[in-house]
């Protein structure tokens, strides 16, 4: 009998994607960022052929549904259920809002502009938070606020360069998207990423469907070919963040995020052939540094909020 001293190491795959949830919601995270790029791409090219962003957005999620609904016939329609019906009714009513003014947002900027302004949304969920729901907001995380619009006004530099209507919108959109990304942080407690996707969408298609009929032009087969893209790439990228969600802290998650910016230069600059000058890097910088600080202070409260509970349930 023979005794082997150095038993077979695993691949280093096996080993990094093993070692912790972290690099696995990277992992998601980078799928999502560039899907969500190549999707605004998309919306812009739907833009040049004049079509209306609510039939856009009405076309990608008629698709996206369909590219999801042969995964969940896979999963069993059994397992779509939820408890939190109430919570995807709201999150659904701040993703039409998103998702209307991003594609149109995207249609009137470059989309270097749009994704470094979109990065605004963790703030304004946490200024909704202290005025809405009455959180404690410290001063230190005041002031990380107010850097990031400092950043919002060097991208689009008032007085300087007209402020158009596209960086209106897009600011709207951030707004609507911090409300819909902490609403899914919510739902991923108890419901699997492809069921909130898929539930969300059931609701949100109707909501759709009149102002896309109201607006609807027939498109030619070109822009059929636009439109049905969409959905996949809707599908991954959303699928994608809300799977990076479910495996790590929201302050981890949005460490990563930043991601999108250079995606979605690169695709600007690929496809439009739209070069975002020094001023939208450092103004989407200053805008993410802000959201990160504000998201790992609040993180990092909670922490320390609940170690305060334990020990005074110990103590009792």
């Amino acid at each position: 009998m023979t005794f082997d001293p150095k038993p077979k190491k695993p691949s280093l795959l096996t080993r990094l994607l093993s070692k912790d949830k972290a690099l696995q919601s990277v992992f998601w995270m980078l799928i999502s960022c560039c899907a969500l790029s190549i999707l605004a791409a998309l919306g812009r090219l739907l833009g040049q052929y004049e079509v209306n962003a609510f039939q856009t957005v009405f076309c990608r999620l008629l698709f996206a549904f369909l590219v999801m609904l042969p995964m969940v016939m896979h999963l069993g329609f059994k397992k779509v259920t939820t408890g939190q019906l109430k919570t995807y009714i709201v999150r659904s009513i701040s993703g039409m809002i998103a998702m209307w003014t991003w594609f149109y947002a995207v249609t009137l900027i470059p989309i270097g502009e749009q994704t470094a302004l979109s990065f605004l949304a963790p703030l304004f969920t946490t200024i909704g938070a202290a005025f809405v729901l009455r959180e404690t907001v410290r001063m230190r995380r005041w002031a990380a606020i107010f850097a990031g619009f400092v950043g919002a006004l060097i991208i689009i530099r008032p007085g300087i360069v007209d402020i158009s209507l596209g960086h209106w919108v897009a600011i709207l959109s951030a707004l609507a998207m911090g409300c819909s990304a902490l609403i899914i942080k919510h739902l991923t407690r108890q419901d699997n990423p492809l069921i909130i996707v898929f539930i969300s969408h059931l609701i949100m298609m109707p909501m759709a469907v009149i102002p896309a009929i109201i607006v609807w032009e027939w498109p030619n087969q070109e822009v059929w070919l636009i439109l049905m893209a969409t959905g996949p790439f809707a599908v991954i990228g959303h699928f994608a963040l809300t799977k990076a969600y479910s495996l790590a802290d929201a302050s981890f998650v949005a460490g990563v995020d930043y991601a999108r910016l250079p995606f979605a230069v690169l695709f600007g600059w690929m496809l439009f052939n739209e070069l975002s000058d020094l001023w939208t890097w450092v103004g989407a910088s200053i805008i993410f540094a802000s959201s990160f600080y504000v998201i790992r202070r609040e993180m990092r409260e909670k922490k320390d909020a609940l170690q305060k509970q334990a020990l005074l349930i110990e103590k009792a």
